[in-house]
């Protein structure tokens, strides 16, 4: 047992917005209340989102995860993941008259809208994202392959062949960092002058508002931890954000068990946050973890707070 005199005194910064977004929280509501509403199982169509706790958790409730609508049955509720779907999987679904609810995100949702509206328009979409993720592939399944181009750096938009160079638009994955695509952007306008925009940032608010939180904590921490899954896009570019926000230190955690005592030992304030798909009570073991070995001094950094909310499916509302 370590007594608090021989505890190393740490700043332990518990920076702010962090956590779930609203998005996230409707997803997971939405299976938790299929759950409720029909019992297990409940399919589920990829991760609902990139959250290995999350997951996990719902599995042990009764979830099922799959890979394709070919392994769900015709008579149990299937779920779709956040990160949204290609056209094709709405339609195959519809189909086979599957009882299904998507639980993507409205802001995933809403550049899927833009899209169609340029396609509409007789605009070429370009999208600014990751290449096999699953946002990115559901929205480049909006439209049919091929009609959509994906640039994921400055030097792919000078690869760029549209048929008519002055009839593009341009979208955006929703959680990038809004640093990284910036000079994308620019890239895009200095080649297509006429190629239109978003009327507002496809970049969600969630992402923009963790991000803004870390960039204002960096210059007070050594050290900081992002708490969430490698596989999720927002989490990593965290990580990214607290590096060139001056942090060196920054480190991506699933858990209180990736935290090194004597790695930790070196520093005098550390920071603590979580990707948008992580739950609170990560982030609370994580504390309860630094508590039982630091004489912990606590500071609140928050920026902004959030009161977003979104509807669930009228089937599913209590």
């Amino acid at each position: 047992m370590i007594t608090p005199s021989e505890k190393h005194d740490l700043d332990l910064y518990l920076i702010s917005p962090r956590g779930f977004c609203a998005g996230v929280e409707r997803a997971v509501e939405i299976v938790e209340q299929s759950l409720a509403k029909w019992g297990p199982p409940v399919y589920v169509r990829h991760e609902i989102v990139h959250n290995k706790f999350v997951v996990d958790t719902l599995r042990a409730k009764g979830v099922v995860f799959v890979k394709s609508l070919d392994e769900c049955p015709d008579d149990r509720p299937v779920v779709l993941s956040a990160h949204g779907v290609a056209q094709s999987v709405i339609k195959k679904a519809k189909n086979r008259n599957l009882k299904f609810f998507d639980a993507i995100c409205p802001l995933v949702s809403k550049v899927h809208v833009e899209i169609q509206r340029n396609h509409k328009e007789g605009l070429q979409n370009v999208m600014i994202g990751h290449a096999g993720h699953p946002e990115t592939l559901g929205t480049l399944g909006q439209l049919q392959s091929g009609e959509i181009h994906l640039v994921e750096t400055v030097d792919d938009v000078a690869k760029l062949d549209p048929s008519n160079p002055d009839k593009m638009a341009y979208v955006t994955q929703t959680t990038l960092s809004v640093d990284d695509i910036a000079p994308i952007i620019v890239a895009l306008k200095e080649r297509f002058p006429n190629i239109k925009g978003p009327h507002k940032s496809d970049i969600c608010y969630a992402t923009t508002n963790r991000q803004e939180a870390v960039k204002k904590a960096a210059p007070f921490i050594e050290c900081l931890f992002v708490i969430g899954s490698p596989n999720s896009s927002n989490t990593k570019r965290l990580v990214e954000v607290g590096i060139q926000s001056g942090c060196a230190f920054s480190l991506l955690i699933s858990g209180p068990d990736q935290m090194d005592l004597n790695f930790i030992k070196r520093f005098k304030t550390i920071g603590l946050t979580s990707g948008a798909s992580a739950p609170e009570i990560l982030v609370e073991r994580c504390q309860d973890f630094l508590n039982n070995h630091f004489n912990l001094n606590f500071v609140s950094l928050e920026t902004i707070k959030e009161d977003v909310t979104f509807n669930l499916p009228k089937e599913l509302r209590a």
